[in-house]
């Protein structure tokens, strides 16, 4: 897969795992893996769909409908990825954190519904529940951050505390960041998931 490695300066930081939203590409979420934690190890990963020429991480149906069948054997080639990666750069497998906005926080709720502790924690930007009437695994040792929009046209208010109430329920700790706004990520929302991130380390 399409991806980029930056070595950070501190070794023992989290190395931070990036997946960038519809049309992105592994450049977009680097600003703010500077912001969340700048001595970290960055893995930025371009999704392998294209939708009209747009990256994606999993084919859709239509806005905001998924197409499930595509999203599960996606989400088993992130994960044979990233154990490629985490072996390629000899990271430790224990202290990676996602970081997602949109499609691409999508497709880390479902590595995260499919596997255990694959990651250590994660930063949802405007995430949906990527599958529903799924058996979760034990996420004990897991925590979320997710921000949200009260006003995101695609990512409902209830979408939302849906998914929370499902990550929590696996055991994870969940926390929550509103905005008043739509889908957009703010900074405000950015440095929200920065101050988290102090506190989780």
């Amino acid at each position: 897969m399409i991806h980029l490695f930056k070595k950070g300066e501190d070794a023992s930081a989290p190395t931070l795992v990036l997946f960038h939203g519809t049309g992105g590409t592994e450049q977009d979420l680097l600003p703010l893996a500077e912001l969340i934690s700048p001595g970290s190890s960055v893995l930025s990963v371009r999704g392998n769909v294209l939708e009209n020429g747009m990256p994606r991480f999993f084919r859709r149906l239509a806005e905001g409908v998924f197409d499930e069948v595509d999203l599960v054997e996606r989400t088993k080639e992130l994960k044979d990825f990233l154990d490629d990666c985490v072996e390629k750069y000899q990271l430790d497998k224990n202290n990676l954190v996602a970081v997602g906005y949109s499609n691409g926080a999508n497709i880390i709720g479902s590595l995260l519904f499919h596997y255990e502790n694959v990651f250590r924690a994660a930063i949802l930007h405007h995430p949906m529940v990527p599958l529903r009437n799924k058996e979760l695994p034990n996420m004990s040792r897991l925590a979320v951050f997710i921000g949200a929009g009260a006003n995101d046209p695609i990512c409902s208010p209830q979408e939302t505390d849906e998914l929370k109430i499902l990550l929590a329920s696996a055991g994870a700790q969940v926390e929550v960041h509103w905005e008043q706004r739509g889908h957009q990520l703010t900074m405000t929302e950015a440095e929200a998931a920065a101050e988290w991130f102090q506190n989780i380390k």
